[in-house]
């Protein structure tokens, strides 16, 4: 096993890289036929990304909620800040945001549970959930203002934490690949 890697974010979960050296697995005990592990890595692929779209849902709520209740807390020029009409619009712009990010982790939920492809959908629904949380985390950062960028606050580490939903189980750019390859068939 590899050394520990110092995460920007998911700091709560160990990464290590597993090296293998002078390996040797025998022909019987190979799953599966010649071809199939891109096959099968492909359709664990698009399982998975379900479950980051989920994860990247998670985060984008917890720091709407966080936002949302700081700004029934914090004053500023003499009123609450969500009294202000931009503080407004940024909470309505995370609701709605996170409420289409819901409905397409359902949606691809509902397909892979029907075993329908689901290919086209759990892309979907991955981009636009790990977009979705790197956008709100940002905006519940700006919320909070100074307090954002502070660890006490929380919304700082769901940032961080949301970049990674961007990244693994692929790229946001793989999914938009993913997502024109199907709708140009």
């Amino acid at each position: 096993m590899g050394a520990k890697e110092n995460k920007l974010g998911i700091r709560g979960s160990d990464t290590h890289s597993i090296l293998f050296t002078d390996v040797k697995v025998p022909k019987e005990n190979r799953i599966g036929a010649d071809g199939f592990g891109f096959t099968f890595a492909m359709k664990t692929l698009a399982g998975g990304r379900i479950g980051i779209a989920a994860q990247a849902l998670g985060i984008a709520s917890g720091a709407y909620e966080l936002a949302l209740a700081y700004s029934k807390q914090r004053k500023a020029f003499g009123t609450e800040i969500m009294n202000h009409q931009i503080i407004q619009f940024k909470l309505a712009d995370m609701a709605t945001r996170i409420e289409a990010a819901r409905l397409l982790c359902l949606k691809a939920a509902w397909e892979k549970d029907q075993h329908i492809d689901y290919t086209l959908s759990s892309s979907m629904a991955k981009v636009f959930a790990s977009e979705t949380a790197m956008w709100t985390t940002t905006e519940a950062v700006q919320v909070h203002g100074g307090y954002g960028f502070v660890k006490e606050y929380h919304v700082e580490r769901l940032m961080r934490d949301a970049k990674i939903t961007q990244i693994y189980e692929g790229t946001s750019e793989v999914q938009r690949i993913v997502i024109s390859r199907s709708i140009l068939k």
